[in-house]
């Protein structure tokens, strides 16, 4: 069997996930295809993996491939892809999505999904994805792909509507939400055994249900006690929890990421709010900046101290390819194309977050029915940037991304329309051959 991962330099996500494979019995002996553009991250990833190679048993057969022009090679033949790339990185791309819309006093905390930061971080990552689909309809035309690259829902609709590939989008927010909900309000007694469903769309799908063992229905409890951490100053999490206060549900992703997907939270005229809500501006920047030096530290200690094991993580990939190979039925969720209307209130050519079962026939996933109405409509609010983007990016029409950012709930809600369309006019050409040309 062939696993190749696209992105490898993205060493940490690599380590976690290949270290994965390497330790269960039905992917072992895989054949690793690593590849990326940045050789000297590349080569970072190889001395990481060949020594958790070598704790675990030598199994596998790592292989490395450095530049478009090898790309084909390493998707030969693979039965899975992974797919983990940042187009643009952190700097110049990311940086630039955040200053530009700050002179225009548009302000983001995270701008990966939504938002004019995820907007243009889909713009500039699908034409890549569209050369990764020619490439794998050619020489892999049978394999799963598995994306983790963020916007999810922009990204895995484009490749699901307008290409061949078999393609699932995954996340971390849908199997860490209920557990890190009753950790916070101190639930962990009712953890064991619990009985949930959660279902939307990336980084908003909504804890529908959630019970106890004996079948109790938890969430009274859970806004007893929300109510409680509302009053506390410290809290961090109080957007996703005045979800709750307002709309009877608790949302997948953090609240960081939460208050940008709406026009509640982040107002330039209501400053009081981001001391209230906690809410963390320019927190992306941050974090990349401190991920990049943490990684350069961690891995000068493992050069100096040696890897000895691999703790398994928590992400899907290893537990899906298992669960097609050997049959043994796993469940995941998944973002998938809302085909049949598997959400019978979001439109079917969104793609929306649900229960899947994975197993000997590859991924299915589940029928919902039908969202409270007023989360289905907080959902729309992002469905619709969601599909202007993906048609912008399918059409290459400047309109449709002029008209994603005007129907976006937060630039729209502080942004005029003129100033919206020279904001993005000045992206456009701050992107410069990261972009395609639009007319």
């Amino acid at each position: 069997m062939k696993i190749t991962l696209l992105g490898a330099g993205s060493t940490v996500f690599t380590r976690n996930v290949i270290g994965d494979c390497l330790g269960m019995e039905a992917l072992r002996d895989s054949t690793f295809a690593l590849y990326d553009i940045d050789g000297e991250r590349l080569k970072e990833t190889q001395v990481i993996l060949e020594a958790i190679q070598k704790t675990i048993g030598g199994y596998g057969k790592l292989e490395y491939y450095c530049g478009v022009e090898n790309r084909k090679k390493a998707l030969q033949g693979a039965d899975f892809v992974i797919n983990t790339v940042q187009i643009g990185g952190y700097d110049p791309c990311t940086i630039t999505d955040f200053e530009i819309p700050k002179k225009y006093g548009l302000r983001q905390t995270i701008g990966d999904t939504l938002g004019i930061g995820g907007i243009m971080r889909a713009l500039r990552t699908i034409p890549v994805m569209k050369e990764f689909a020619c490439d794998m309809e050619e020489v892999c035309p049978d394999t799963i792909f598995l994306n983790y690259t963020n916007p999810m829902a922009m990204l895995s609709g484009y490749m699901q509507r307008y290409t061949g590939v078999n393609t699932i989008g995954l996340c971390h927010s849908v199997q860490a939400c209920t557990e890190r909900l009753f950790q916070a309000l101190g639930m962990e007694d009712k953890l064991e055994g619990r009985k949930e469903l959660i279902a939307g769309i990336n980084h908003m799908s909504w804890l529908l249900e959630v019970k106890d063992k004996n079948g109790n229905d938890l969430y009274p409890e859970i806004k007893m006690r929300v109510a409680e951490k509302m009053n506390d100053p410290e809290c961090k999490d109080k957007v996703r929890y005045d979800y709750i206060n307002h709309f009877g549900y608790y949302c997948t992703e953090s609240s960081e990421h939460n208050a940008e997907y709406n026009m509640f939270y982040i107002k330039s005229k209501y400053p009081e709010l981001i001391v209230r809500y906690n809410i963390p501006l320019d927190e992306y920047p941050r974090r990349c900046e401190r991920h990049i030096r943490e990684w350069k530290t961690e891995y000068a200690e493992l050069m100096k101290s040696g890897i000895k094991e691999h703790k398994r993580s928590n992400e899907y990939a290893s537990r899906i390819m298992n669960s097609v190979i050997t049959g043994v039925p796993y469940q995941i969720g998944g973002n998938v194309l809302n085909k049949g209307h598997l959400i019978t209130n979001l439109p079917e050519n969104a793609c929306v977050e649900v229960p899947c079962l994975v197993n000997g026939q590859g991924i299915r996933p589940c029928y919902v029915g039908e969202l409270p109405v007023q989360c289905a409509a907080m959902n729309m609010t992002n469905v619709n940037v969601q599909l202007l983007t993906i048609e912008a990016a399918h059409t290459l029409k400047k309109e449709h991304i002029y008209q994603a950012a005007m129907l976006d709930p937060h630039t729209g809600s502080e942004l005029d329309i003129d100033t919206i369309k020279k904001m993005v006019d000045e992206l456009i050409v701050a992107h410069g051959n990261y972009l395609p040309k639009y007319h």
